[in-house]
């Protein structure tokens, strides 16, 4: 930011003034923004993509670039028939960035993005967010695996290698939480691979070098794995497309999906 320390602690200062509240906190030695600085961040971050779009209408520019992200499992499969339709009209374009959840909320809350499509956690009470779909979670294994075509006890995963994505991920995120809630965590398994990518991972798994959990869309059209669930654990998923609150992204949002 080219500031030192005493000019960050005026600025701090002042905007406590202005708003009459604590934005941030010492717990220990550690500096913490508090709730009440968490609000007035949101708060900017929606009113500088509100600037943004205001100054391109005053200048007459529309903007011709949609500007989305989705992660992985979705944006290799759920977006498509979406994409086809949007871009079938001449005068609309778009930029779509496919990254893990994690860096996508990191870019809208930047302004860098119109809105995303995600799947996993998240912290939903931050942003506008509209139910997209439903989506199945299973897992994969080789075709001759013991597994396949069958529902297994989590214990049934001891000692099995593992393929996962990496941390951010949605599927990642969802496949611990589900661990946990049975009492595991990934210790369970022989050994835990991270591949980012969905072609290399699949490919491991078909040749028997491991199993894997994804979504059933991102593995239905591949002939050489096979499914099988996991007992005791939630089988679908939300896909959420999110927005900033208090923004025009609602615009963009109803245009890609023609609500």
């Amino acid at each position: 930011m080219n500031l030192t320390q005493p000019a960050v602690t005026k600025q701090i200062q002042s905007l406590e003034e202005e708003y009459s509240t604590k934005l941030f906190e010492y717990k220990g030695r550690s500096l913490h923004i508090t709730d009440d600085g968490l609000l007035l961040k949101q708060f900017a971050e929606s009113q500088h993509y509100n600037e943004v779009e205001l100054i391109s209408m005053l200048n007459r520019t529309e903007r011709r670039v949609l500007r989305l992200g989705a992660t992985k499992s979705i944006g290799d499969s759920a977006l498509n028939e979406y994409l086809q339709r949007y871009l079938q009209q001449d005068q609309h374009n778009l930029s779509l960035v496919v990254a893990n959840t994690t860096r996508l909320l990191s870019l809208l809350d930047a302004g860098e993005l119109d809105f995303v499509v995600v799947e996993g956690l998240f912290e939903k009470i931050k942003y506008e967010v509209r139910l997209l779909k439903r989506e199945r979670f299973v897992g994969i294994c080789a075709l001759q695996h013991p597994f396949a075509g069958t529902s297994v006890p989590v214990q049934a995963l001891a000692g099995q290698n593992l393929f996962v994505r990496e941390p951010g991920s949605g599927t990642r995120d969802i496949f611990e939480r589900e661990l946990k809630g049975l009492g595991y965590d990934l210790s369970l398994f022989n050994r835990v691979t991270e591949l980012s990518s969905f072609q290399p991972l699949k490919k491991m798994v078909a040749s028997s070098l491991g199993i894997s959990f994804l979504y059933q869309s991102v593995v239905d059209a591949d002939s050489h794995i096979a499914q099988f669930s996991l007992d005791d654990t939630v089988e679908e998923h939300e896909f959420n497309i999110v927005w900033l609150k208090h923004t025009t992204a609602l615009r963009y949002v109803d245009a890609f999906f023609q609500e």
